[in-house]
């Protein structure tokens, strides 16, 4: 697990999360945040080590049910029932985006489907908290796609409202607008930033947490446009054109993955 700077825990609903589970897709599994071992860590591994320290041994308990690729439809299916039966004490729910990137999805459809397993969740978890969509503002092809995320994230938004749920506000996060918060592939956060995404986790919760989440990027030497046109066609051909090769045949790169910690256990 992946350490985060802490000061100090000061509010009591977050020293009383004794269980942690997540749910979602490769954004919560943490695809493009390698550990050393090559398994994925990301922000919310990096959030129930935030949430384990300072705590006796074994007291905190964390799962993490989240599949790579994986739609709604299968994560409300799958993940969701599971992580009712566990029952914790937290849950992290990002889903949806994956529906969204799809051609011919409608926002408003995918966002009914995902209050109803909100309803399931808050009945049976202390604390759901709902993240909302990235801007894709800067992510090329991507960005002609805002309005319908936007569109989502405003649902997302009321049906947190209406359920009392706090809000991972992802498209707000300015630091996700860098380049050097994603991968290489474009598509998922780099460790930067998915660091960055749970320190934002933890502030929601209540934590006091350094650094900033949206501290500013070090300044670098501005890239020249040519260099950026290649750079571009170079992602679209490695990454880009496979991926959407991948959703036209209807194929997930987690078709045969599973939750990498599907029950709740000590860190």
């Amino acid at each position: 697990m992946a350490e985060v700077n802490v000061q100090h825990l000061p509010d009591r609903a977050v020293v009383a999360i004794g269980s942690y589970a997540a749910i979602g897709d490769s954004f919560t599994e943490g695809v493009g945040d390698p550990g050393p071992d090559g398994s994925c860590v990301g922000w919310a591994d990096r959030l129930a080590v935030l949430l384990d320290q300072g705590r006796p041994p074994g007291e905190f308990r964390y799962a993490n049910l989240a599949v790579r690729g994986r739609l709604l439809d299968r994560i409300v299916e799958e993940q969701v029932p599971r992580a009712v039966r566990l029952a914790p004490d937290l849950v992290t729910f990002a889903a949806g985006g994956n529906d969204i990137l799809r051609p011919g999805t409608d926002p408003d459809e995918v966002a009914d489907r995902f209050e109803k397993a909100v309803v399931a969740l808050t009945a049976a978890a202390g604390t759901v908290v709902v993240a909302t969509g990235f801007d894709t503002r800067g992510v090329p092809v991507l960005r002609h796609l805002r309005g319908r995320i936007a569109t989502y994230n405003g649902h997302l938004r009321a049906i947190a409202d209406r359920h009392g749920c706090p809000v991972l506000d992802l498209w707000s996060l300015r630091a996700l607008r860098d380049q050097r918060a994603w991968s290489e592939d474009r598509l998922h956060l780099s460790s930067e930033g998915h660091a960055r995404v749970a320190r934002l986790a933890a502030r929601v919760l209540g934590a006091d947490v350094t650094p900033d989440p949206d501290q500013p990027w070090p300044l670098t030497i501005p890239v020249a446009p040519a260099d950026v046109r290649r750079e571009n066609i170079r992602w679209a051909k490695e990454y880009f054109v496979p991926w959407i090769g991948r959703r036209l045949r209807g194929e997930s790169s987690g078709d045969n993955a599973e939750a990498k910690r599907p029950e709740l256990l000590p860190l």
